[in-house]
């Protein structure tokens, strides 16, 4: 099974910091968030190689970070989707589907962002993409429906199916929230291929699933603790505080 991480963003809120380095490699508790986010990733298991999607300008700090960060039994590749900026990026499904194609990639997929960071382990969503051999969405619990519009909506069945989802809902009625955070198994790639082929929208990850759960199933799995989007300075110095905290428990 691959990884690949979305970490091709130019996070523009968070200027100055982001200015001349990536978000992901930007530290919640003296450690880069990206290497938080392969940590808790690691023990779903079965885990071969994590392609890393970035763009030109960011392209070299990847490269040198992956020159001494060696998750165990895991293999980097930074790949390079030639943007430049806000105005010629290829949004989180085209870089996906650069990947798809450039690296000829033809077995189960999981897809997280650079900057989502997980308080506890993963290796229970990692069973269950097993189990399932369907695409799997992480949910969250967000506690707050005005928050939700940042996001999106969704509504399962009693198997955790979905039934509904809405990309930022002007109305939502629950809480629960997707992440980025994504399971897709093989046979669903040519899928992600066919939306990029009917021009859909490439940019939020969370398009695709709306798009997919009416052609296929797709499940959810709940992120245990705690889910942080790191999109602003005040998410960054929250994380950082809670992250630092939790380290310091016997």
């Amino acid at each position: 099974m691959n990884v690949l991480i979305l970490a091709a963003g130019y996070a523009t809120r968070l200027y100055p910091l982001t200015l001349d380095q990536p978000k992901p490699l930007l530290e919640v508790a003296r450690r880069p968030m990206i290497e938080r986010v392969l940590e808790k990733l690691l023990p779903a298991g079965g885990l071969d190689k994590c392609y890393v999607v970035t763009n030109a300008r960011f392209a070299g700090h990847f490269e040198k970070w992956a020159v001494h960060y060696h998750p165990p039994g895991l293999r980097l590749s930074i790949i390079n989707d030639r943007s430049t900026d806000d105005q010629n990026k290829l949004g989180a499904i085209g870089d996906i589907h650069l990947v798809l194609q450039q690296e000829n990639l033809d077995d189960d997929l999981i897809v997280v962002a650079g900057d989502n960071l997980f308080s506890e382990s993963l290796a229970d969503f990692g069973r269950l993409c097993r189990e399932k051999r369907q695409p799997i969405l992480a949910v969250y619990d967000v506690g707050d429906l005005e928050q939700i519009k940042k996001y999106n909506a969704i509504t399962l069945d009693a198997e955790g199916r979905i039934t509904f989802f809405e990309e930022k809902p002007q109305k939502p009625a629950s809480t629960l929230t997707g992440i980025a955070l994504y399971y897709y198994p093989r046979q669903t790639l040519p899928l992600i291929r066919q939306y990029i082929a009917e021009g859909n929208n490439p940019d939020q990850p969370g398009r695709l699933i709306q798009w997919l759960y009416t052609r296929t199933p797709v499940y959810t799995w709940r992120v245990p603790g705690l889910w942080f989007d790191i999109g602003s300075k005040e998410t960054l110095v929250e994380a950082d505080r809670i992250f630092a905290r939790l380290e310091k428990r016997p």
